[in-house]
């Protein structure tokens, strides 16, 4: 399929996003209208589109473009990432060896970004139900070694994963639960290997 301009991908967008909203398309005056531009113009793009094969051709009524091919190109498209799921962790093992690894999860945007590394994490419990983190979501983590207060992180703690939201006191860091049937976890040091990015849920 030939490539399509800047301006005929936004007209193409619009008739797409019209014909979704109204259950009908756009008449070539209110694409003209839309853009501000003349509406042999408008003629001219849709010409084009039809010759491209993203447009049917026109009927001779006025509501009659009909968007027949996905028309996103790849530099459109969503970014996929794939994500390691950590199982069981290994005491004493790096966070993301082999021996940690319970296979990969495919996200795309906006649960992950490109040019950022996530590992992917199993909630068990109920100490963060009041942050709408619940028993066997997926808390989607960007690797990260340092936080802001507030910021909820995956922490290390004598080879034990905690998710958290971190406070730095004066003399200490208080890991705070969202849950007050829970204590704080307060220690001098913490190791951070993550910041939650996301969760997911299934039903």
């Amino acid at each position: 399929m030939k490539e399509i301009t800047e301006r005929q991908k936004e007209v193409l967008s619009y008739i797409s996003e019209y014909t979704e909203e109204h259950s009908f398309p756009p008449t070539v005056r209110e694409i003209s209208d839309y853009f501000g531009i003349t509406i042999r113009a408008i003629q001219d793009h849709i010409m084009a589109l039809q010759k491209k094969g993203y447009l049917s051709p026109t009927q001779k009524r006025a509501r009659s473009l009909k968007v027949i091919s996905e028309w996103k190109d790849k530099e459109d498209s969503l970014y996929v990432g794939q994500v390691p799921l950590l199982g069981s962790v290994a005491a004493g093992k790096p966070l993301l060896s082999e021996e940690n690894l319970d296979g990969y999860v495919n996200l795309t945007e906006p649960f992950v970004r490109p040019g950022k590394s996530y590992f992917a994490l199993r909630v068990r419990g109920e100490s963060m139900i009041n942050a709408g983190i619940l028993d066997g979501d997926l808390a989607v983590v960007e690797q990260a070694s340092v936080a802001t207060d507030g910021q909820i992180i995956v922490a290390v703690i004598d080879d034990a994963i905690t998710l958290k939201r971190y406070y730095r006191e004066s003399e200490r860091i208080r890991l705070q639960p969202e849950n007050p049937a829970f204590q704080p976890i307060y220690c001098t040091d913490v190791r951070i290997v993550g910041i939650l990015s996301n969760i997911v849920r299934t039903y």
